[in-house]
């Protein structure tokens, strides 16, 4: 059967084209938002009918395709198009080499701490090219952020280039989470209870989960314990994380999370998670390195 959506351009070649309505339905993206990458990056390249009308091709919806796959893989949209819109879909920043590993982390850490957005993003897209999700995040991510931390607590950078880096690297990872609920996999639920608002260990984690196989539920920093326990219930979640970075919130919300560990596995890491609180809950302790706690939880368990 004929596609209706495919118009001939009136009085000239029969060349078909999608209105950017249909083209919108196909591809899941709003006209106002493809229009924008059709003037900012000139991902699509519509011909016109001789009444002056855009239409748009199927190589259009395949670069539109592409250029959406490289942002679900973690590129900023500006480089997911330069991507989608290569000859051969290669980046027009050259990969690095594992040696070089160092040095790029090296550039994501001189941009935050110059308040250098862009370049703090771009260094981000390089890392992204060159190396898997779970090296970025445990050698270049983390350590970058205890690196921050620990000048800040020396008083060798400003409060304002510790909130500006944490903003930035925040916003990244949240982008990089943008499918964690996809899939078939095992459900996990993370959170921060409430009064802990560093979150960045746990996003790290629950990319990492999310690398294998799970699907993952996020809310986040200082969410109250009750909150945590309606979501696990409501999706009936096979596990549920707990991430703090100080003891006090863990053991405010003792008494509800041992009942949810109880019923459901709970696992708890961070700093404030020491062996003895985790026993009281009754929950796992997970290491503090994101990709080995998400190995851990993903290993077969015992019977």
């Amino acid at each position: 059967m004929e596609d209706s959506s495919i118009r001939p351009v009136p009085g000239g070649p029969t060349r078909p084209g999608l209105r950017i309505g249909e083209l919108s339905r196909r591809v899941g993206v709003t006209p106002d938002v493809l229009r924008a990458w059709e003037r900012r990056y000139g991902v699509l390249q519509p011909h016109r009918s001789r009444a002056g009308q855009r239409l748009y091709t199927a190589a259009d919806e395949e670069r539109i395709r592409r250029m959406l796959g490289h942002m679900e893989g973690g590129y900023s949209a500006a480089v997911a198009a330069r991507l989608a819109t290569a000859p051969l879909a290669a980046p027009d920043v050259a990969p690095a080499g594992a040696g070089d590993l160092g040095a790029l982390a090296e550039e994501l850490r001189t941009a935050l701490h110059g308040l250098d957005e862009a370049g703090a993003e771009a260094a981000f897209d390089r890392l992204l090219a060159a190396f898997a999700l779970d090296t970025v995040l445990r050698d270049a991510v983390l350590p970058v952020l205890a690196d921050l931390g620990e000048r800040w607590a020396r008083g060798t950078i400003t409060v304002g280039q510790e909130h500006f880096a944490t903003a930035v690297i925040a916003g990244r990872l949240h982008a990089l989470g943008r499918t964690r609920d996809a899939g078939v996999g095992p459900r996990a639920v993370l959170a921060c209870p409430s009064d802990e608002r560093h979150e960045l260990g746990l996003l790290c984690f629950g990319l990492a989960l999310r690398g294998r196989g799970w699907r993952v539920c996020y809310l986040g920093a200082d969410t109250p314990t009750a909150a945590i326990v309606g979501v696990a219930e409501q999706l009936d979640a096979d596990l549920v994380v707990i991430g703090a970075v100080r003891a006090e919130p863990l053991v405010s919300a003792a008494d509800p999370l041992a009942a949810l560990a109880a019923a459901r596995r709970v696992c708890v890491g961070g700093h404030g998670a020491s062996a003895a609180l985790a026993a009281r809950l009754g929950a796992e302790r997970l290491p503090e390195d994101p990709i080995a706690a998400a190995d851990l939880v993903s290993a077969p368990r015992n019977p």
